[in-house]
């Protein structure tokens, strides 16, 4: 395999595509966000990296919560338009129904298969990005994208973005067992 050298600015992708919503003035807000990721096992963390100049890190500051929700192929349209406007100048409270888990200032997707609502452990500011580090406090799932208790990804049929390409892709096929597959792999 020859390897060429290639921007920097290459993630490692495929990245998930989530909406992150919050409340800011007292009103709800939602943002496109594909820069999610756990950080940690016990507790629960997720992490959260926002643009330093968005509109919805207000909320997350005003509260110190906020909500995750993963959206389905379904939604991939009015997700992308959440990335195209910002709250500063356009009203998104409307965009979806919106209900809540025991955070009051975690607004999570009704629409979505999956919600998460996290309250701030932490925030690392860098020079263009916020990363706002989340207690998962709860997470919902709708019944029927669940097998075995769990969410399953040929269910929620949820979207993933690579960069810097910028396009948005589906998940296919799973390919075998994490920690198992390899278990007879030898060199």
């Amino acid at each position: 395999m020859v390897k060429v050298k290639i921007s920097n600015q290459v993630i490692p992708y495929p990245m998930p595509m989530t909406i992150v919503s919050a409340v800011v003035q007292g009103k709800v807000n939602h943002m496109a966000v594909a820069w999610v990721t756990r950080v940690n096992n016990q507790p629960p963390l997720l992490g959260v990296a926002l643009g330093s100049h968005h509109y919805t890190n207000q909320g997350i500051h005003e509260s110190g919560e906020f909500g995750v929700s993963v959206p389905g192929c379904a939604l991939l349209k009015a997700t992308d338009w959440l990335g195209l406007v910002s709250g500063a100048k356009t009203d998104k409270s409307r965009i979806f129904e919106v209900f809540y888990g025991s955070l009051a200032h975690a607004p999570l997707v009704a629409d979505c298969p999956v919600n998460i609502a996290c309250r701030v452990v932490k925030t690392v500011k860098f020079p263009t990005n916020e990363l706002f580090v989340g207690e998962i406090i709860e997470a919902f799932c709708g019944k029927e994208f669940l097998a075995g208790g769990t969410p399953s990804l040929d269910k929620l049929l949820p979207f993933v973005l690579t960069m810097p390409d910028n396009r948005y892709w589906s998940t296919g096929e799973p390919l075998g067992r994490a920690w198992s597959i390899g278990r007879d792999y030898k060199k």
